[in-house]
């Protein structure tokens, strides 16, 4: 895995240990955000659908594709 360009985040998930559709765990995962608090969610695609989701939950977001199978985002209360 390369480097983690959002290693700063409060919290974690790493959506490609997550066996089954991972959307729950990650509406969990920022259902347990504080207001001050970060989630880098490590994915091997770009998870486009999500974004209009965080859009309508509030929540602001920053991408990043180190490599052709690793995708990184970093989600945070807009």
């Amino acid at each position: 895995m390369s480097p983690d360009p959002f290693d700063d985040a409060d919290k974690r998930l790493d959506a490609r240990e997550i066996d089954g559709e991972p959307f729950g765990d990650i509406v969990a995962a920022l259902d347990g955000l504080d207001d001050d608090e970060s989630l880098c969610l490590v994915n091997s695609f770009e998870p486009v659908p999500l974004y209009d989701v965080l859009a309508e939950r509030g929540f602001a977001h920053e991408t990043a594709n180190p490599t052709d199978d690793e995708w990184f985002v970093e989600i945070a209360r807009a």
